[in-house]
């Protein structure tokens, strides 16, 4: 675990931070400090989510509350699932962890949480040196296989506390696939041809998380202090971000709530807007703007 903490305070020190006065750098590094403040490992667990629902429950039983940015790792799990409760394929040689972090954001910065998640996610694979980039709103591909996933809940416990758990899983030297995902998942290992360090992996996305939650509460900061929102066009720190790593703009794509039983109909994604929303045009060239949901490339 020390690995891991070394390299997290090294990949801070490389920090994509230069839009940024030092004063803000120093205020969203604080923000975000509580990432991996607790971290614990495990060689097998069902899923790292259950797994920080236990530990809750077992701090509400003593009277505490969980320790914001409390990370859970695991080398495999073994009951792992994603959307829908579609089964994530999670084998020894991936990074497979969950974050828990307090709910205390506003709506319009809670729902930027997937956001951030997927920014720190793929700036981290990216550091690796694949040419990762982001599907709406964060599916981590490279050339069109998803290499990472990220699911992200939010959890009211018996004791009346709410925490977003926070998921990631990165195929990292894992290369065999089973059957059903064998033409639509890579891994880093696949795409470099070589071993990668998974503590140093984790080190940085640990990094990368630190400055992408850290970043969402200096953005509600300031839109406090400024006034505005994204519904009326306040442009936020955090999407311009996410969209330099985003390729869905431009993208023919088949939307649906859940897209793989119910799609519902095809479309141009031409921009996103300041909510996150994706502006999609249809055939007869009206617009329609979805803030849920999923989307493939056709």
């Amino acid at each position: 675990m020390q690995y891991i903490r070394t390299h997290q305070q090294a990949f801070l020190g490389r920090l994509d931070t230069h839009a940024f006065s030092p004063s803000a750098v120093e205020k969203i590094l604080a923000y975000g400090a509580p990432v991996g403040a607790a971290l614990e490992h495990h060689t097998r667990l069902d899923r790292c989510m259950d797994r920080l629902q236990q530990l809750i429950q077992e701090q509400e039983k003593q009277g505490r509350v969980l320790a914001a940015g409390t990370v859970v790792l695991a080398d495999t799990l073994t009951n792992s699932s994603g959307r829908f409760d579609r089964v994530w394929y999670a084998p020894e040689g991936g990074l497979w962890l969950s974050i828990a972090w307090p709910d205390i954001l506003l709506p319009e910065f809670t729902r930027m949480l997937p956001f951030a998640v997927g920014a720190a996610c793929c700036r981290a694979v990216r550091q690796c040196g694949v040419d990762a980039r982001l599907k709406w709103v964060n599916d981590v591909l490279v050339t069109g296989k998803k290499l990472a996933g990220i699911l992200c809940t939010t959890l009211q416990s018996s004791g009346g506390d709410r925490y977003h758990l926070l998921g990631v899983g990165i195929n990292g030297n894992n290369q065999v696939f089973p059957m059903e995902f064998q033409t639509s998942a890579t891994s880093l290992r696949s795409e470099l041809s070589r071993e990668i360090d998974l503590a140093e992996l984790t080190g940085c996305l640990l990094a990368e998380l630190r400055w992408s939650l850290g970043l969402l509460h200096y953005d509600e900061e300031q839109a406090l202090a400024e006034g505005g929102s994204c519904e009326q066009g306040r442009d936020g720190l955090l999407l311009p971000v996410w969209q330099e790593l985003c390729d869905t703009v431009g993208q023919r794509v088949e939307y649906g709530f859940d897209i793989q039983q119910k799609p519902l109909y095809r479309a141009l994604a031409r921009a996103i807007d300041p909510c996150g929303g994706l502006v999609m045009e249809l055939e007869d060239g009206s617009r329609v703007t979805e803030y849920s949901g999923e989307i493939v490339y056709l």
